[in-house]
């Protein structure tokens, strides 16, 4: 695969802005480090900025995890964002150019209300993860009454399997087919996450040849959340910005695999040898 121009070269007169402010809305109590994982991988992959949407009884926490990271504290209810906060974020909206909504976030009856209402009523490229995926799954109608043309799914098997109301195995059996037919008929780009990671628009299909069984561990998918959300925020388009992300994404676990065996690999060890990664595929191009 060659690089999207944007990872190979910038520009000498280069400042932060030129490479986009993207909003992440997550983080709860227990699960903060969701949100910190996606947040570090969007500014490793080459986001120019990056604030952390949170609750802000939590705000000294983030304070103290995140270091090149913004925060914004938002309205919670027991350690959740909850639906209040969505004045908030609606004020800052003119500061951003992308969301990415659900990592960590829980999963209070509150913050799903705030989820279903981002979704429906923002105009801002998306991406909806983990948490926020579950919160959609009961309220799929509201993907064909949404505001925001540039719309990225994320989930796993089983967060498919909510959203389709159909059983895993079913879906192994078929999942270019069911990947491709729900881009398709919500207009979106859809990644299917696990062992060759599926992309799709809908009308194209790609299929990921990197990664390794050592990646099934806690955090990696929003490891691969923030890639992808970066490299968007940087101007890439919506399937090339999730093709790239997911490849990525696999060969720098591949290289932190190599260094400390697949049964050590973390996921902030995929964000450590991204720049590794990206190296690699440099010279190759």
């Amino acid at each position: 695969m060659r690089l999207p121009v944007q990872l190979l070269k910038r520009k000498p007169d280069a400042h932060k802005g030129d490479y986009g402010h993207l909003l992440v809305l997550g983080g709860s109590l227990g699960l903060s480090g969701a949100v910190c994982l996606c947040a570090e991988a969007a500014l490793r992959i080459g986001a120019g900025l990056v604030t952390a949407g949170i609750p802000g009884s939590l705000n000294n926490i983030f304070e103290v995890k995140l270091t090149e990271v913004m925060s914004l504290p938002l309205a919670d209810r027991g350690g959740a964002l909850s639906r209040e906060a969505f004045k908030d974020i609606k004020k800052f909206l003119d500061k951003i150019d992308l969301i990415v909504l659900g990592p960590g976030a829980g999963l209070k009856d509150s913050t799903k209300e705030l989820v279903v209402r981002v979704i429906k009523e923002i105009d801002k490229p998306m991406i909806v993860d983990a948490d926020g995926l579950t919160a959609l799954a009961s309220n799929l109608k509201i993907l064909s009454k949404r505001k925001a043309n540039s719309l990225i799914l994320t989930p796993h098997p089983g967060e498919f399997s909510r959203l389709l109301k159909l059983d895993i195995g079913k879906i192994k059996e078929r999942r270019k087919e069911l990947v491709k037919k729900f881009a398709l008929r919500y207009n979106l780009i859809l990644i299917l996450k696990g062992k060759n990671t599926l992309v799709s628009d809908g009308k194209r299909i790609f299929e990921n040849n990197t990664g390794n069984p050592g990646m099934a561990t806690a955090g990696t998918g929003d490891v691969l959340t923030g890639i992808v959300a970066g490299l968007l925020a940087q101007g890439i388009g919506q399937f090339e910005a999730a093709k790239t992300g997911v490849y990525l994404h696999g060969l720098a676990g591949d290289y932190a695999a190599r260094d400390k065996t697949e049964n050590c690999l973390i996921a902030s060890d995929i964000i450590e040898y991204l720049p590794k990664a990206i190296k690699k595929k440099s010279f190759e191009a």
